[in-house]
């Protein structure tokens, strides 16, 4: 009930017909003011103008959520593959097929809590079923502990810092180690993934807030906080993901050192040389992270041999980079490194694949990233061979520059190399 008192002929109130909410505290906050004003201080005046502040916050909080929204629903957050999101089984049966092929194991299960169980939502074997959530399962104890679990299988949780959502299960042979580059991979994909899911959850409940012309703007602020947050946390899930990816490409290539962080750093040493922005800087590092990205889905044997390979074999590595950029174009965070990683074998003269693109037509990034990855391949030991001298690897550089690579690059490169 409303309750009015009067000081000096002035109407004084406890509840205003303004209030959203009917909620005086709310006129209180408007004026950040907290507990030093009464709420029977404010004149009805001032309460008609807070009540016009607060809708317009609301306003605003709905503009930024719609936003937010916008830039990071779910078909601009991680796609590993091309999927349609209602076909859920599909989805992770081929998450789970992915996983198998890239680490080559035995089998990969994928399990999502439903009703307080671990239900298969996606598997590349027929002989699993649903399990409890407690410590006698692997998968169980993953799902609690949030930690990989290694027994008979490998179980690794699928979660992000709001909730845990499953885990991924890998069977193999226990006689062959699975490498620790691969483990850390199917871990940065299963918390990547989870992220994903939950800020998709959160877009939804948002979209609900938004259209309810009734919702508060104290709950559309909780809800900014954890889309803001849950997207903080993808931008650097996301890193994380690149990273262990380039790593395992790296294992899988047979290099004893990071070739493709040696070869980002040295595309990025190579494009602070030439003066390129920030934007593009980081692209040509992501590409260069990714340029053998297609070498994850080849068997390792096929790397890691100093004989001779078969015809067969050295036309699947010699096609490596088409795997790459298919993969490539289904992470859709990643799309913008595409034409540098298409190109990257195109030569200076004309000559190279898969355009036959010359000079200048070559995307920058594509010319930079071949220069920095010829070089930092012949200054590193391989299985096959010792690494070339610095100075040598420079001659050859620039004996072919204007031929394989870019003057104007090899140039560069010349001045930041060593």
């Amino acid at each position: 009930m409303k309750k009015e008192e009067k000081i000096n002929g002035v109407s004084l109130f406890s509840q205003s017909e303004y209030l959203i909410d009917k909620d005086p505290i709310e006129e209180i906050f408007a004026l950040n003011l907290g507990d030093f004003i009464a709420e029977n201080l404010i004149s009805e005046d001032l309460a008609k103008k807070i009540a016009s502040n607060v809708k317009d916050k609301k306003a605003g909080l709905i503009n930024q959520l719609k936003e937010l929204i916008s830039i990071y629903s779910m078909k601009n957050t991680l796609c590993v593959l091309s999927f349609d999101t209602n076909e859920k089984q599909a989805i992770f049966t081929s998450i789970a097929q992915s996983v198998q092929q890239m680490l080559e194991v035995d089998a990969c299960h994928i399990y999502l809590e439903k009703d307080g169980k671990l239900e298969l939502a996606g598997t590349t074997s027929n002989a699993v079923e649903e399990c409890n959530i407690d410590e006698n399962s692997p998968a169980g104890k993953a799902f609690l502990t949030r930690e990989t679990v290694f027994e008979k299988v490998i179980a690794v949780p699928m979660h992000c810092n709001i909730n845990s959502l499953g885990v991924i299960v890998i069977e193999n042979n226990p006689e062959k180690a699975v490498n620790e580059n691969y483990i850390e991979l199917v871990e940065s994909i299963a918390v990547l993934f989870a992220t994903s899911i939950t800020l998709q959850k959160t877009i939804d409940e948002a979209n609900k807030l938004i259209a309810d012309e009734h919702s508060a703007a104290g709950d559309l602020q909780h809800i900014r906080a954890e889309l803001t947050a849950l997207i903080g946390d993808l931008c650097d899930y996301q890193q994380i993901f690149v990273q262990n990816l380039a790593n395992a490409v790296d294992t899988k290539g047979g290099y004893k050192v990071s070739h493709s962080k040696n070869t980002a750093n040295l595309a990025r040493k190579i494009c602070k040389e030439l003066g390129l922005n920030e934007k593009t800087t980081d692209l040509i590092y992501y590409a260069g992270l990714l340029q053998n990205i297609g070498k994850i889905a080849l068997p390792e044997k096929m790397f890691t041999t100093a004989g001779k390979l078969s015809a067969e074999e050295l036309k699947k590595i010699q096609e490596h980079s088409n795997v790459g950029v298919h993969l490539l174009m289904n992470i859709n965070f990643l799309s913008e490194v595409v034409p540098y990683i298409t190109y990257q074998k195109e030569r200076y003269d004309g000559s190279g694949e898969p355009e036959g693109l010359k000079g200048q037509s070559i995307p920058f990034g594509s010319r930079i990233i071949a220069a920095a990855d010829a070089y930092c391949a012949m200054t590193s030991d391989r299985p096959y061979r010792k690494a070339m001298p610095v100075e040598k690897a420079l001659e050859i550089m620039k004996s072919e520059a204007g031929a394989k690579w870019d003057p104007v690059v090899v140039q560069a490169l010349e001045k930041v190399a060593g």
